[in-house]
């Protein structure tokens, strides 16, 4: 068996591992093992693409925040902004309000609406069922392809490397490094990263490394081509506060999600009919134009910890392992600020990011005394 050798191995190409190799790949030798033949196949392939300063819980928008600079001036990731304007329009009716209320509860840059507002702003929206609206200017599309290829081009540059086809099929550690036998080859690092999205827990199990308790959910979306008369590429992202259901224009057509959430095993995702059909129909009932086809439809997984918290940080039960997993929908608007408070946890420097951010995040949260 042939055998190779790193300072940090990190199991995962999507935008998780891949940014948090390449802020790595400064100062040690990094390999990337992605199981897939290329890097993003999975989640990362299948993103809303959309940066939302105040999307997900205290702890995630903090982590937004930290993001954003990168997303906006990535200075030596790529040349120019991985943003361009949106915008993120939520209607609520009034039985919805309660979550109005709470996604605006400690939000920062929201305009409220009324619903003939929101229609002006959407005019295929109904408004008479929207007893409220909020807008949030500063959200923006993210560039996700750009962005995954320039962090690729980075860790490249920097001497990283990333080897495909390359699932790892045994773990153990032996002599103070880890060994990671990935199709026929032996790799070995005193650290190893678990970025393994939907699969870092059953990582962990072959590592015999005690699991997070992460959850797959499918989220399934729809290509729609509303015709010449509607100008879908000037409206916001839009949707329900109570998640529902939200739509984003797509390259001159709408992308519409159901925004499930149905938990699932690891797989390659696809998407369930009946789910589909359900999510747009009450897509349906919000607008005033039918949905008469679907061009497209597919489905990707969002890897959720059981508080919906990132897990980042050294296992408390195996040396050198760490974890860079359970980002959920957040994974891309997040990469940049974890893939920096990776690197600086590992490299036993001073992250950025907070201290009760920071508490947030670590493994330890869920092992008792």
């Amino acid at each position: 068996m042939s055998q190779q050798t790193a300072d940090i191995i990190v199991i995962g190409g999507g935008i998780a591992g891949i940014s948090a190799a390449a802020e790595m790949a400064k100062s040690a030798k990094v390999l990337v093992l992605e199981a897939e033949a290329q890097p993003g196949y999975h989640s990362t392939g299948r993103s809303a693409a959309i940066y939302i300063r105040n999307y997900g819980n205290a702890v995630l928008r903090a982590i937004n925040a930290l993001s954003e600079p990168t997303l906006a001036q990535p200075g030596g990731i790529s040349d120019h902004s991985l943003l361009s304007p949106r915008g993120e329009l939520l209607i609520a009716s009034e039985d919805e309000m309660p979550s109005l209320e709470a996604y605006a509860a400690g939000a920062t840059g929201l305009e409220r609406m009324t619903g003939a507002e929101a229609a002006k702003m959407v005019p295929i929206l109904r408004p008479e069922p929207i007893a409220a609206a909020i807008y949030e200017s500063s959200a923006q599309s993210i560039d996700v392809d750009r962005m995954l290829q320039d962090y690729v081009k980075l860790l490249k540059a920097r001497g990283g490397t990333i080897i495909a086809k390359a699932r790892a099929q045994k773990i153990a550690r032996q002599g103070g490094a880890w060994q990671i036998e990935a199709s026929g080859t032996l790799y070995t690092a005193p650290i190893v990263v678990n970025a393994a999205g939907a699969w870092a827990d059953a990582v962990a199990a072959l590592a015999g490394v005690a699991a997070m308790g992460l959850q797959p959910m499918r989220r399934s979306a729809a290509l729609l081509n509303l015709g010449p008369e509607h100008d879908v590429e000037s409206w916001p992202l839009f949707g329900t506060t109570a998640e529902t259901w939200y739509a984003k224009p797509d390259a001159g057509k709408l992308m519409v999600s159901p925004a499930d959430e149905d938990p699932v095993d690891p797989h390659d995702a696809w998407p369930d009919d009946m789910v589909l059909a359900e999510g747009l129909h009450r897509y349906e009932q919000a607008v005033t134009v039918p949905v008469t086809r679907v061009e497209h439809s597919w489905a990707g997984l969002r890897t959720f910890a059981p508080d919906r918290t990132p897990v980042v940080g050294f296992a408390p039960d195996a040396d050198g392992f760490f974890w860079l997993a359970g980002q959920g929908g957040y994974g891309v608007q997040t990469a940049p600020a974890l893939s920096q408070t990776a690197a600086a946890l590992i490299e036993g420097r001073a992250p950025k990011l907070a201290q009760p951010a920071l508490d947030a995040l670590t493994p330890g949260r869920f092992f008792s005394n």
